[in-house]
């Protein structure tokens, strides 16, 4: 979890998922959009319930990118069952390009974000990652407009 800017998360990710299947767990991937077809879709089908049982089958599920894309209500619904389905049950690693005291932006919620964070921290390990872009690094651009102090919340 932390603030990621081409420093390499898809390697973190990816040890982090072989170490799940080294360990056997099963593990998932997707990104945090992706994540909230395939509940929208059980939520329609009224199956919603047990799509969350069935992913909590899965030792590790590790959800990218939280916070590029803003959630629509509903969205931000079905993701925070996600996560408090998780909790206390299995493994959940998420990055994100943003502070949590942003999320409430992202979830249309600032209710619903600070549950979800609540559950998301109280087991957890955060890691923030801070520097300049690996993928910047040959580019003569310092920081990304996003991560510029003028341009963050803390």
């Amino acid at each position: 979890m932390g603030s990621f800017h081409g420093h390499q998360r898809a390697f973190l990710l990816a040890a982090s998922g072989q170490f799940g299947l080294a360990i056997d767990n099963r593990v998932l991937f997707a990104t945090a959009t992706d994540w909230v077809t395939p509940l929208q879709s059980a939520h329609h089908l009224g199956r919603l319930p047990q799509e969350l049982v069935k992913l909590r089958r899965f030792g590790l599920i590790i959800v990218d990118e939280v916070g590029y894309i803003p959630f629509e209500q509903d969205a931000a619904n079905l993701f925070f069952q996600l996560v408090s389905s998780r909790y206390e049950h299995a493994s959940l690693i998420l990055t994100s390009n943003l502070p949590f005291s942003r999320w409430g932006d992202v979830f249309g919620d600032h209710v619903v974000a600070a549950a979800m964070i609540d559950r998301i921290v109280h087991h957890a390990d955060v890691i923030t990652l801070k520097g300049s872009s690996y993928r910047l690094k040959n580019s003569g651009i310092d920081t990304l407009p996003s991560a510029r102090p003028e341009n963050t919340a803390e």
